[in-house]
Formats: C-alpha cells, sequence, structure tokens
C-alpha cells in the first residue's frame, strides 16, 4: 500500500472549521470509502481543536492549512477517483505521495492509554499538523539523521506526546502544490497541554522551562527551515484503519 495525504487551506473563521468537519465526514469521507480507499484519516481545524492556539500561528494575510485528509490505496496511479471527492470540497488542496513513520501511537507513551474507541469517532485531545522543510544546504542524508536520530527521541523526552506520525514527502501529486518536504502530527492529552507552555514542555519551573525550550529549539533549528515552518491545531478522526 501507499499513503497519500491532501492538505487543505482556507479561512479560519469562526465556524468555517466547524462546517468544514461537517461535510469531511458527511461527504468526503464516505466519498473515499465507496471509492475504494483502503484506509482513511480526517484531521480539521474546527471549533474544538481551535481552543488550542497554534504553537507557530500561521503568518497574518496567509491562508492556514484547515484540514489534513490521508487515505491508503494499492497504488498512487489509480488516484484519480479520490482526487475528484477531495476536489469537490471547492478549496485550495494539494495532494502528496508520502512515506509514513510511525514513531508513536496511543498506548506506547506514559501520556495515553492504548487505544480503545472505534474508527470514525473522534480521538480525545488535539492534534498539532505541521508542514516542514528541510533547510537549504543541508544534506539529505544529514537532515533524515537529525530529524529522525536526534529531534524525535528529543520531543519524546521533552513533550507529553500520545501519538507522533511522521510523513516524509517523497513527492508532490497535484499541479502547482507548494514544496514541502515533511508533514508531521502530533497528539496531545489536551488543549491545555498545548496551550500552556510548562504543560507543553513538560516542565515544572519557570527555569526547567527555559532549559527545555533552550534544548528544542536547538536540535529544530538543526533540522528544520523555521523561516517556511507552519503548524496549525486539528482534530482527528481515524475513519478506517488500514
Amino acid at each position: 500500500m501507499e499513503k497519500l495525504v491532501y492538505l487543505l487551506w482556507g479561512s479560519d473563521a469562526e465556524g468555517v472549521g466547524d462546517a468544514l468537519r461537517r461535510r469531511l465526514l458527511s461527504e468526503t469521507a464516505p466519498g473515499l470509502m465507496a471509492a475504494g480507499a483502503r484506509g482513511v484519516g480526517i484531521n480539521v481545524h474546527d471549533g474544538a481543536a481551535a481552543e488550542a492556539p497554534s504553537p507557530v500561528p500561521t503568518p497574518q494575510g496567509e491562508e492556514p492549512h484547515m484540514a489534513e485528509v490521508s487515505l491508503w490505496l494499492d497504488s498512487y496511479d489509480r488516484r484519480q477517483p479520490f482526487e475528484q471527492v477531495v476536489a469537490g470540497l471547492g478549496m485550495r488542496h494539494a495532494g502528496y505521495l508520502v512515506l509514513e513513520s510511525l514513531y508513536e501511537d496511543y498506548g506506547t507513551t506514559p501520556h495515553a492509554p492504548p487505544r480503545s474507541w472505534p474508527d470514525g469517532e473522534r480521538s480525545p485531545g488535539v492534534l498539532t499538523v505541521a508542514l516542514i522543510h528541510r533547510p537549504e544546504g543541508l544534506d539529505y542524508r544529514e537532515w533524515i539523521n537529525r530529524w529522525h536520530g536526534t529531534q524525535s527521541p528529543l520531543s519524546a523526552e521533552l513533550q507529553p506526546r500520545t501519538r507522533y506520525v511522521r510523513n516524509e514527502v517523497i513527492r508532490a501529486l497535484t499541479d502547482g502544490a507548494p514544496e514541502i518536504h515533511g508533514i508531521v502530527e502530533e497528539a496531545w492529552p489536551s488543549a491545555t497541554h498545548v496551550a500552556d507552555p510548562l504543560l507543553f514542555y513538560r516542565a515544572g519551573s519557570a527555569e526547567e522551562l527555559r532549559a527545555n525550550v533552550t534544548r528544542m529549539l536547538e536540535s529544530v533549528n538543526a533540522c528544520l527551515d523555521l523561516g517556511r515552518f507552519r503548524s496549525s491545531t486539528m482534530s482527528e478522526y481515524l475513519i478506517k484503519t488500514p
């Protein structure tokens, strides 16, 4: 199987995300299933997710990515019916073929029990979905070493993640898709864990917070182009587990 990710951009005005969620769950997800997807995931910046502000807000005047649609197919060559379903939303969108690495899942960290809810039900907590880029001039192999070998274990040590999915972008699939090198999905126990820096960095004091943030920034700056980094908070719906 191959994993495809479609990102959708739009306004984050009040109420827009909830309306988008309803369409994604009532129209898009059933359409993808009817077309024969082996697996489907829907992440959307709705009202519940908006309770947690993004750790890196979208620059003023730029549309945020409002949703992420993931699907698993036998072959990306046969994606046309699925792209028609996504395009039916009438939103700016872009598709990517990705290589998924499930670094942590529910129940594999001390911060959440194993998954107990059925497909189609909203996952507990809140998600951050980040679009990342390899810094200019950094060798590909070294980038992977820093991202996977240093940043992933460090963030697992310093932050209360409940799930962590690394999607390395292999190539864009739709015309005009913006350049993106990775799409990272991180789940957190609650909106408060994202909004409160002490909880977000597992710090018991202001001094420990400063130390943890310093360690994190040093690692992130070594593997990501922060000037192009974009992140949105989202609600997660695992529609059909592949």
